[in-house]
């Protein structure tokens, strides 16, 4: 039986490059994929690893039916049998819902890569939807690292360096630039709760082992 299956993780987990290594995997077996992506680091219709893999893709903007343009392929001959869909946290609900149709009704495996939570530690709409839909969950086992060294389980989005918990939920940005204007960090609860980055700690604005107190 084809499945959806939702692999999800922090960012800086190897999402991609495990996309891209199932991409690997089943092309060297004859078969042929459709990969979507929606507003990777690497720019508009790719599919890039922080290893330096890289891979056309269909960006999948807000308008587009995943269902219908799959669809579309087969009436016109082409060969699909399988659908890869990274930054699927992007993707609208109802453009979940039309991945579960490609998997119910087209009986094609559906793999979906993408961040559950948003740097407010709020559920992206298109991962809600992923994991009300999915036959399958997964979390990745490559564990990212906070700076203290601890498993990263929380995205935090900087501006300028400094940690941000307010904003729109989707500005493109990778932990790679998390000296920019804006840039992404992965920290574990602890210090995403006390907005304590790499930057603040070796900067010594507070120790990670004391809580912020004001003087009474």
């Amino acid at each position: 039986m084809s499945e959806l299956a939702f692999f999800s993780g922090t960012m800086d987990c190897g999402k991609s490059t495990l996309a891209l290594q199932i991409e690997h995997n089943r092309s060297a077996r004859g078969l042929q994929g459709l990969i979507f992506t929606r507003d990777d680091r690497a720019g508009e219709g790719k599919l890039s690893s922080r290893l330096g893999l890289v891979t056309d893709a269909v960006e999948a903007g807000p308008g587009l039916d995943l269902y219908a343009y799959v669809v579309e392929q087969l009436s016109r001959g082409g060969k699909v049998d399988y659908v890869i869909v990274d930054e699927a946290q992007f993707l609208a609900p109802e453009q979940i819902d039309q991945m579960a149709r490609i998997v119910d009704d087209l009986n094609l495996d559906v793999f979906a890569f993408g961040i559950t939570t948003d740097f407010r530690t709020k559920l992206f709409p298109g991962s809600q939807r992923l994991i009300e839909l999915a036959d399958r969950v997964e979390t990745l086992q490559v564990e990212a690292m906070c700076w203290c060294g601890s498993r990263a389980t929380h995205n935090a989005r900087t501006v300028g360096g400094e940690m941000v918990v307010e904003g729109e939920q989707v500005v493109v940005g990778d932990v790679a630039r998390s000296a920019a204007e804006v840039g992404y960090e992965v920290l574990c609860r602890r210090h995403h709760r006390r907005q304590m980055t790499s930057a603040a700690s070796q900067a010594g604005a507070l120790s990670p082992d004391v809580l912020p107190v004001t003087p009474g």
